[in-house]
């Protein structure tokens, strides 16, 4: 095997293609050898000196494969934004329409490969070589890179990096308590208010999934038997706001049931958000209000792509694909929040449960085992989290969907009943903190649903 390095590019200062040069030297001499004494060559990948042979001969190998990944991520991505702005200039929503492509994507053992990038994006790069990988990162993804809280030496791997905390102050968050925050950088890719049987979210023009199969069967959603809709009706109109709250509060912590969603609805005042992470965002999230997580659930599905494509080729995408969903109560009545893995991003980490682990091994190959639950400790209180607290993590990339009641008034000039208004809409892009939705207060006018 014969590397060819061309003498009429410069990518690296002259001392540093010196210093990788010896390193590719030692490789080629030691090729042979290792083959001979040990046929399994290993490697140490968790900070390893720089005398150690097994670094020696992989590091640089998995070194190419990790940038190669990222130059084909990075060509994909500009492809599919490229056409995603035609369309927008043009005023034309793209439809749900299945492909091939989507019938492909079930046959690949997504998982495992997702599992493999794990790997390689964990492999240590040497203390020289990883300001240069994090720039070349940052310029194809559009990260920035002045917002990170170390200097880009500090960031061991990719992993690390693309988990990077912030500088103090880089996400102020807006503590007014009439306003629900973005937990997550990102775009917006649906809003709206839940209605009808059912409570169906739109994934793409076309085609919709439903609320309760994302958050699971056993999930307390307020939801109304549709016969009963005329007496909840009245009965929400004459009953205060607090009242209403601590009744679906009781409700949910009683008798957490299995319910038929085709002949129920969701109660008045329950809103939706969908926020799609690229791979250049901040990937941490944090919590958009002032709530108690009583439940938290992992679902071990798929890892489909979460692209735009997937998203109008794939059905179920979100229902189907790998999440963790948390479960709880806020000051105006029910809250969840659901991280979706996607191809390359199956791993979740949660800061308040850092003993769970995702995309493992399945044990079945079913994908429509039950979720695995836990109900947090002392149950009906559950964990407090403060607006803006640290929640998890993404190893990359992914979308966030909240679910959430909000307040409600009866308003006969608007011939409605809710006074909650987003202050985004789809396509606008997002930080952490800042607001998504206001009550009781003018909002910016953008918003739109």
């Amino acid at each position: 095997m014969k590397f060819r390095f061309s003498n009429k590019v410069s990518v690296f200062p002259h001392y540093l293609r010196l210093e990788y040069d010896h390193h590719c030297r030692q490789f080629s001499t030691s090729f042979l050898r290792k083959l001979q004494t040990n046929p399994q060559v290993r490697a140490s990948f968790s900070g390893g000196s720089n005398n150690s042979q097994g670094n020696t001969f992989l590091l640089p190998g998995a070194t190419l494969a990790t940038l190669l990944m990222l130059g084909a991520l990075h060509a994909r991505r500009m492809y599919d934004d490229r056409k995603v702005e035609e369309a927008r200039e043009k005023g034309i929503e793209i439809e749900f329409k299945p492909d091939a492509k989507a019938s492909f994507l079930r046959l690949l053992p997504l998982r495992s490969i997702s599992r493999i990038w794990g790997f390689m994006t964990s492999v240590e790069y040497p203390v020289w070589m990883r300001p240069y990988v994090y720039k070349a990162w940052a310029r194809a993804f559009h990260s920035n890179l002045e917002e990170a809280a170390l200097p880009l030496g500090e960031y061991a791997s990719l992993r690390e990096f693309f988990v990077r905390t912030l500088k103090q102050g880089s996400r102020p968050i807006d503590h007014d308590p009439h306003c629900l925050v973005s937990p997550v950088d990102g775009i917006v890719l649906r809003v709206g208010e839940l209605k009808g049987v059912g409570a169906k979210i739109e994934q793409v023009k076309g085609f919709s999934y439903s609320v309760s199969s994302l958050l699971g069967s056993s999930s307390f959603l307020p939801m109304i038997e549709e016969g009963d809709m005329h007496e909840q009706s009245g009965e929400q109109e004459s009953t205060p706001t607090e009242k209403t709250k601590k009744s679906w509060w009781s409700i949910s912590l009683a008798s957490p049931r299995v319910r038929d969603t085709a002949t129920t609805r969701p109660v008045k005042g329950l809103y939706y958000c969908v926020i799609y992470l690229k791979p250049g965002d901040y990937h941490r999230i944090h919590s958009p209000v002032d709530w108690n997580v009583l439940v938290r659930r992992h679902f071990s599905g798929r890892l489909f792509p979460l692209n735009e494509r997937a998203t109008r080729t794939v059905r179920n995408l979100y229902v189907e694909n790998e999440r963790v969903v948390l479960e709880g109560m806020w000051q105006e009545g029910y809250l969840a929040m659901a991280a979706v893995g996607a191809t390359n991003i199956g791993s979740i980490e949660l800061v308040i449960e850092p003993e769970l682990r995702t995309n493992q091994p399945r044990k079945k190959l079913l994908h429509s085992e039950p979720p695995e639950e836990r109900v947090y400790e002392p149950q009906g209180v559950g964990m407090m989290l403060k607006k803006g607290d640290e929640v998890g993590a993404f190893n990359m990339g992914s979308t966030v969907v909240l679910v959430f009641q909000a307040p409600t008034i009866k308003s006969p000039k608007r011939g409605d009943n809710s006074n909650f208004r987003f202050c985004i809409k789809r396509g606008d892009k997002i930080r952490v903190g800042e607001g998504l939705g206001r009550w009781q207060e003018s909002c910016n006018e953008r918003a739109s649903f």
